[in-house]
């Protein structure tokens, strides 16, 4: 839930960058924390083990003049994609506003991939929330690598619901998509606070939805991923 600090002027939005383990979470933040300029970033915390890049989470705050009279600050979050964490995905996700999901375009990974977007949905409602209620943004990631699964099939698989999401291709290591996905959250959340519904938010570039939603492509190769 955004924090409203009248005394500063300051409203705080969290936004939570959700996915299974090493689809690029981290590297999402790490590479946001490259391109934004110094006086508008906070300090970048990434606790790491071998097991799992993000063990905690990792925090990038941004300051940026959008809403009249006040300073929106945008707080940057990454869960731990290893399910023994799921406390700590929970513990996260409190007073979250906003949710980049990011998806791993590897077919081997789409189990995974599934398995995480189930369990954000689960976590929300122990959380009292829902994706119906939370503005989201979908990430295909890696989009870079050989063979990878066609966006099509992602758009059946995590977004074909009545109310779809925004969703952006990337390849989060060379930064490509990167700074577009979170315009397209913080725009989102933006909007929904503003007085104006369709708030224009100055230097954001306008998100484009990907097109209609096709059937689904099967690839040989995946037979067995578990993705329905």
């Amino acid at each position: 839930m955004a924090f409203i600090n009248y005394s500063s002027r300051e409203i705080q939005l969290k936004i939570v960058y959700y996915g299974a383990a090493l689809c690029g979470k981290t590297t999402n933040l790490v590479t946001l924390h490259k391109q934004i300029t110094h006086a508008q970033k906070g300090e970048l915390v990434s606790l790491a083990t071998d097991a799992d890049r993000t063990l905690f989470f990792d925090f990038l705050s941004l300051n940026t003049k959008t809403l009249p009279g006040f300073t929106t600050r945008f707080q940057l979050y990454t869960v731990p994609g290893l399910a023994i964490y799921n406390p700590t995905r929970q513990l996260v996700l409190k007073g979250v506003d906003g949710i980049v999901f990011v998806v791993d375009s590897h077919w081997d990974k789409m189990a995974d991939n599934v398995e995480s977007f189930a369990n954000l949905q689960e976590n929300l409602v122990e959380n009292h929330l829902s994706l119906v209620q939370i503005p989201y943004v979908l990430q295909y990631n890696k989009r870079d690598i050989p063979n990878a699964a066609p966006v099509n099939y992602l758009e059946y698989t995590f977004n074909n619901r009545a109310n779809r999401a925004i969703a952006f291709e990337a390849v989060a290591s060379t930064g490509g998509g990167v700074l577009e996905t979170l315009n397209a959250a913080a725009r989102l959340l933006l909007a929904k606070y503003s007085k104006t519904p369709n708030a224009n938010v100055t230097g954001m570039a306008k998100p484009h939805a990907m097109t209609a939603v096709p059937p689904p492509v099967e690839d040989p190769q995946a037979k067995g991923a578990g993705v329905t």
